[in-house]
């Protein structure tokens, strides 16, 4: 059987790719600390455990709406306001199955084939291999150590081409843990508001690990709201 081509647009996930050679020297017998697949070291606390058996034995056994249960996505909609200030209807609201999940479904929603999409590095590996996989072309802005891991809006400025279509961060970042403070947003998107073509990706799922304050959401800025997916 023939694959599909753009099977070979991509390569293995090195997140998986270390996971696995550690579990592979820990059944040697090493001592092994794996810092690749971003899974915390304690379970799933009780209350969310219990709260799963209750549903089930409630009959939430079936399909979901597509988008989510209405009650969910109205709670993730005071959450939002609860914690980040951001307001939010329940029709802007989609549910997944994680974040990967989300982040997908939002490549493969926007990017077509030619497409440029930008990338402060370091980087979750998986974001570029998603622009691959849907034939669009990562352009990576490097940081340095100098910087805490965090670009500027003179880089961002210089990487924005008549192809660009998104930019995708994470703050907290994975892999660097470095935070975008609200002045460092706020630059970032005044750029943006030049370009209101370009779709931002904000990736927050890391926005409770953070031991420098509040945490920050480049969707704060009204003027660049309807730009940014959170």
């Amino acid at each position: 059987m023939e694959l599909a081509n753009r099977l070979a647009y991509i390569n293995e996930p090195q997140t998986i790719a270390m996971a696995k050679m550690g579990r592979e020297l820990a059944a040697a017998g090493h001592d092994v600390i794996s810092l690749s697949l971003g899974e915390p070291d304690f379970v799933t606390p009780t209350h969310i455990v219990e709260a799963a058996k209750k549903a089930m034995d409630e009959g939430f056994t079936f399909y979901t709406p597509v988008a989510g249960f209405p009650e969910l996505k109205q709670a993730i909609c005071q959450k939002l306001q609860r914690d980040n200030n951001l307001i939010y209807t329940p029709e802007n609201i989609l549910v997944s199955t994680g974040a990967k999940q989300s982040i997908m479904n939002v490549v493969m929603s926007v990017i077509n084939p030619g497409d440029e999409v930008i990338i402060p590095t370091p980087y979750w590996v998986s974001y570029s291999e998603m622009v691959k996989l849907m034939e669009g072309i990562p352009v990576f802005i490097e940081s340095t150590v100098e910087q805490n891991y965090k670009i500027n809006a003179a880089q961002l400025e210089a990487a924005i081409t008549s192809k660009t279509k998104a930019f995708m961060f994470s703050s907290p970042c994975n892999p660097t843990g470095s935070v975008y403070s609200h002045s460092e947003l706020l630059a970032l998107a005044e750029v943006f508001a030049k370009y209101p073509n370009i779709m931002i990706l904000s990736d927050e799922i890391y926005e409770y690990i953070n031991f420098t304050g509040k945490h920050e959401s480049i969707a704060q800025f009204d003027f660049i709201k309807n730009q940014v997916v959170v």
